[in-house]
């Protein structure tokens, strides 16, 4: 069981000495994987906590509180990955434009140091912290060696394709509709993660990276105590977008699950976009557009059919 600790400090009453990654993890793709495999390892063979830092909100929402939703992982989605990778300590620390004025020097003292208390740090090539982001592997390695911790920073990771896993790349590729290529990146499909809206009687996407708009080829799961799937993973075939057809003005996610009748309005659910199947577009009228989205269902199934469980 993982363990939440947010606003890290003299008063969290965790076991100190861990060994510790800091770092956003949007998306927690199998470079990260990489990156949490080698704290975990060390960990266990050290007998010390795996732990990991990082940031809520996401530093980009506060440096650009304007811009478009971005966010790959929910909170609640990355604390569940998290506890799959072994995380045992997931500290919280909350990021705000007061915080990030901290010196790179103040922030390893008070936070890594004072407030963590971290034996190790394993950090990507590419770590900055710290105003101005003046902090990076090498003044990690000088103050480490000052305060008693040790470093490891993990190079570039990349795929088969000699592709460096990047959470921005993963971004790109879905906003392009190509899940299928995101999946390989993140080591599973990416989801849309939420309650089934009650009202309009409509799932909604808030607060996270926006994907083209279009039909989707989806696996949905339950989430959580109230799970009305019981575990179970149930293919369907999805729409993202507008509606233009019934002149809609709000993106909403609608989900129809094959071979199921179940009540999901207000359970939490987590809806795979497995593979892309067309944009959206706007239709004659609804008898034209239900003939496609029968055909759009019946190409679903097939693509289901055919899909590994995950990528």
């Amino acid at each position: 069981m993982i363990r939440v600790i947010r606003h890290p400090g003299p008063g969290s009453n965790h076991p100190p000495g861990s060994v510790l990654a800091m770092g956003n993890f949007d998306g927690l793709h199998r470079g990260h994987a990489v990156l949490l495999g080698q704290v975990r390892d060390r960990a266990q063979t050290e007998g010390r906590p795996a732990a990991v830092l990082t940031f809520e909100p996401h530093p980009r929402s506060v440096f650009l509180p304007g811009v478009e939703p971005f966010r790959l992982t929910p909170f609640r989605v990355k604390e569940r990955e998290l506890a799959r990778l072994g995380t045992d300590l997931l500290f919280i620390q909350h990021f705000d434009l007061g915080f990030a004025a901290k010196t790179a020097e103040d922030f390893i003292a008070e936070i890594i140091v004072g407030a963590i208390g971290a034996s190790h740090l394993v950090v990507g090539w590419d770590c900055t912290f710290g105003n101005r982001r003046r902090g990076t592997p090498e003044l990690l390695r000088t103050e480490g060696a000052r305060h008693g911790f040790g470093v490891s920073v993990l190079e570039p990771v990349r795929d088969e394709a000699t592709t460096i896993y990047s959470s921005t790349h993963i971004r790109e590729l879905l906003k392009a509709g190509r899940p299928r290529e995101a999946a390989s990146l993140l080591g599973r499909f990416w989801e849309i993660d939420g309650r089934v809206a009650n009202g309009d009687r409509r799932g909604r996407t808030i607060g996270f990276l926006r994907p083209a708009f279009g039909v989707y080829a989806v696996r949905v799961s339950g989430d959580g105590p109230d799970d009305p799937l019981a575990g179970h993973t149930i293919d369907g075939v999805a729409n993202l977008g507008l509606r233009p057809t019934v002149g809609g003005l709000v993106p909403r996610l609608e989900a129809h699950l094959f071979d199921t009748d179940v009540d999901l309005y207000g359970r939490h659910l987590r809806v795979a976009l497995v593979d892309f199947i067309r944009p959206e577009r706007k239709f004659a009228g609804l008898d034209a557009l239900k003939a496609q989205i029968a055909q759009d269902a019946t190409q679903a199934r097939a693509i289901l059919a055919a899909a590994p469980e995950q990528e």
